[in-house]
């Protein structure tokens, strides 16, 4: 695991184009959150010399009745097809994690299956007062990376600009 560079970007475009069955939309999200300078922490996993994963967090905002807090959001993670189940994103998630601790996140989001992002205490964000701007609860997670980290706060998470844009 080592963090992102400018010279990762064709590979990690081509890590998310493939984990994700060949659509871009993924990798044009990451493409355009390093070019706004929005990613929080952005790590790539390397094995035999290649890229073979990459997860990136960015700021999300609250809408809040409550306490400021510093929360980004974990999307996307990708890894490739013929290197998955074998721990690369687990491993991506959890590097990630402690990254945006040290970075002084309070929290983090996802989006995603919750028998999955369980597994990492990621826990149904409603249950904390957190909405998001898709309507999801369920698979609406927060996992918060110190104790207190979300208390009092509550409202609507937002992701950036930059998830809403598409290509053409």
């Amino acid at each position: 695991m080592r963090p992102f560079t400018a010279s990762d970007a064709d590979a990690v475009f081509e890590v998310h184009r493939r984990a994700f069955g060949g659509r871009t939309e993924e990798a044009h999200i990451v493409q355009r959150l390093h070019d706004a300078a929005k990613a929080v922490v952005s790590l790539v996993a390397v094995a035999n010399d290649r890229i073979v994963g990459h997860v990136l967090f960015s700021p999300t905002t609250v809408e809040e009745s409550g306490a400021p807090v510093e929360l980004v959001g974990l999307a996307p993670v990708g890894v490739l097809p013929e290197d998955q189940n074998e721990g690369v994103g687990s491993l991506l998630i959890q590097h990630g994690l402690e990254a945006c601790r040290e970075a002084g996140v309070d929290a983090v989001v996802v989006l995603g299956a919750p028998g999955y992002y369980a597994r990492f205490g990621f826990e149904r964000a409603s249950e904390y007062g957190l909405g998001n701007e898709y309507g999801v609860d369920e698979a609406f997670m927060v996992k918060p990376l110190h104790d207190g980290a979300v208390d009092g706060v509550e409202g609507v998470v937002r992701y950036q600009p930059e998830f809403e844009q598409t290509e053409r």
